[in-house]
């Protein structure tokens, strides 16, 4: 699969219907960034009217996870990627449309070159961090990945 947020966008439909009909999309990516929005709608909206935590939670994952596809298709071998713990801070009521930037690409790389030479699973933190309109923070998220090549 080509990494572009179109393709990446289509594979959420088919692979994550429930990112997808809440309105989380890839809006870029790059080799060290990607930016994923989400606009509060009814469908993802908590009682408290605001962006439900889990559809932040969906928005600031891909932003990461995204980038762990992305340099596992360059390095072109069998890599298996899994969230195994995460955190998160939420500072403001996600209202209007949120953006969730992560800028740890470069973290990425050097975590495959050690799994493909060690053979051992290798973990690292990424963080994603969520933007109002405003550019007011809203949501501050950490997601350690666990990689192992296959």
């Amino acid at each position: 699969m080509e990494f572009t947020p179109g393709k990446l966008n289509t594979f959420l439909l088919f692979k994550l219907p429930s990112a997808f009909i809440s309105g989380v999309r890839v809006k870029q990516i790059t080799t060290d960034q990607c930016v994923v929005s989400v606009k509060h709608r009814w469908i993802n909206q908590n009682p408290f009217n605001s962006m439900y935590f889990a559809v932040q939670a969906m928005a600031a994952e891909l932003s990461t996870g995204a980038l762990v596809m992305y340099h596992i298709k360059q390095s072109g071998k069998k890599i298996s990627m899994l969230v195994a713990n995460n955190k998160g801070t939420f500072t403001k009521k996600a209202k209007g449309r949120n953006t969730f930037t992560c800028t740890d690409g470069h973290l990425i790389a050097e975590a495959i070159a050690n799994a493909i030479a060690t053979g051992q699973g290798q973990t690292f933190w990424m963080k994603s961090v969520g933007v109002d309109e405003a550019g007011d923070a809203v949501s501050e998220m950490h997601f350690e990945w666990s990689i192992k090549a296959k």
